[in-house]
């Protein structure tokens, strides 16, 4: 057996994410869940990559308000 004490250390928590509640329609679910078995990628993780991707890409039209 170690002679040297045994430390049990606690570090303060950062969070990467945090969690939201959003509603999606039936059929954009549906997609999400198909996608997510065929890609073997979670629903989580497409979500942030879609989320990610149309953000990264947006536009505002200068005519719109």
């Amino acid at each position: 057996m170690n002679n040297k004490p045994n430390k049990f250390v606690v570090t303060p928590k950062t969070e990467k994410s945090v969690t939201v509640t959003v509603r999606v329609e039936t059929e954009l679910h549906n997609y999400i869940e198909e996608i997510s078995r065929k890609s073997g990628r979670s629903r989580n993780e497409l979500i942030n990559k879609a989320l990610k991707f149309a953000f990264d890409n947006l536009e505002f039209d200068a005519d719109e308000k």
